[in-house]
């Protein structure tokens, strides 16, 4: 039996082209079974082999896009504790790396999420995942990394996997014990921690799927972190790097030698770095709102892409880049990274997912796909970026089941 039907859709998009980033179907349908797409084409053709009324739910998209669920690929999504007032001193002239030795940003996130309980965690997750699936998000990467100690780092991917578990949403886990080095706490010392303690414990644990580090001027250096990511490795957890966000010290080869499953932030990386991702087979994963917010330069996707690399974005949401909209982050690289509509959607579908390493069809409306879309008020998928600011999505179905709407 037919569990969803949704036809006369002006527009789906169901994934990468041939020879366009994106490619639609006009007035379309599709029909899932078992949390999978089974059919998408034509509204005559879909609906004369599964009837709406014969199937458990179905939906008239009249007017309206069809584009798959976004795929949010780096968050620091769970934390306690409000940092409002380091957007008014960014304001007033403050660097990030100030904030930072004052002891605020990443520290002051540390220090609420040390005193929140694990239930207080869980459902300030929740709240976050209610808002990105509201703009039509369902899958996301969520990081440790606010706790810098082995028992308040288990304790976040603790929370991370109950949320995991009681919302629609798919939350990926990642690791980040080597988020900041902890206030009076020498690097080459709290690396060994992480190393020795922090990694074999998060292991033992079994929630986390990747290891990242900040591979930053400052922060951990190329070695440092080659070290982190190695051990991480060793211990099951796939390699990611948060790199040349500030600065240039090499974390984008170090990526590629690695082979880490994406590189992220980018905004200092050289053409001869996106090379070596592409020869490596590492995403490229961008985060304009964090450029948005800093009042830095955009990272160059459109170097990235004319090199062939398959960007992806992601929001980056954290206390620091206050949005949960993916919506929100295909207008900033459209207008401040010089990405076309289509570009921007498949580096929030299917360049996400492959962010993640998650199926070949994540991120499409193909058969046998799974059945995670968005349907926006509006006639054409372009209108997710163009209408900045505004939040088109109506309707949200994950595995085939309306989740929001």
């Amino acid at each position: 039996m037919t569990d969803f039907v949704l036809y006369d859709a002006a527009e789906i998009a169901v994934g990468p082209g041939v020879d366009e980033p994106i490619e639609t179907i006009e007035d379309a349908a599709i029909a899932v079974a078992d949390g999978e797409v089974v059919a998408v084409g034509p509204t005559d053709e879909i609906t004369r082999e599964h009837p709406p009324e014969n199937a458990a739910d179905s939906l008239d998209a009249s007017g309206n896009a069809v584009v798959p669920g976004f795929v949010d690929p780096h968050t620091h999504a769970l934390f306690a504790g409000d940092r409002s007032d380091e957007f008014e001193a960014k304001l007033r002239g403050k660097t990030y790396q100030e904030i930072l030795a004052d002891g605020g940003g990443i520290l002051k996130s540390v220090r609420a999420v040390r005193e929140a309980s694990e239930d207080e965690l869980v459902s300030n997750l929740l709240g976050h995942l209610d808002t990105m699936l509201a703009h039509g998000t369902t899958t996301v990467e969520v990081k440790s990394g606010y706790g810098l100690d082995t028992e308040t780092e288990l304790r976040m991917l603790a929370a991370t996997g109950r949320a995991d578990e009681q919302h629609p949403v798919d939350v990926v886990p990642t690791f980040m014990g080597a988020h900041a080095v902890p206030q009076g706490r020498d690097a080459d010392d709290y690396v060994d921690e992480v190393c020795e303690e922090q990694i074999p414990a998060a292991a033992e644990q079994g929630i986390a799927t990747f290891c990242d580090v900040f591979c930053e001027e400052g922060v951990f250096s190329v070695e440092q972190s080659r070290r982190v990511l190695k051990v991480g490795r060793e211990h099951g957890m796939t390699p990611k790097v948060h790199a040349e966000e500030l600065a240039h010290i090499g974390g984008t080869k170090l990526a590629a030698e690695l082979g880490a499953t994406s590189a992220d932030h980018l905004l200092h990386s050289t053409e001869e770095d996106v090379d070596a991702l592409v020869e490596a087979d590492v995403i490229p994963v961008l985060l304009p709102g964090t450029a948005f917010g800093l009042g830095a330069e955009y990272a160059d996707a459109r170097g990235m892409l004319d090199q062939g690399a398959p960007v992806a974005i992601a929001t980056d949401f954290n206390p620091n880049c206050h949005s949960h909209s993916m919506g929100f982050a295909q207008s900033l690289a459209c207008v401040g990274m010089r990405m076309t509509p289509a570009e921007a959607l498949r580096a929030s579908t299917t360049n996400a997912a492959a962010a993640l390493d998650l199926g070949a069809r994540t991120g499409t409306l193909r058969e046998r796909a799974p059945a995670d879309f968005a349907v926006v008020d509006a006639p054409s998928f372009r209108h997710v970026p163009y209408q900045y600011g505004t939040n088109l999505v109506e309707t949200v179905v994950k595995a085939g089941e309306r989740v929001h709407g």
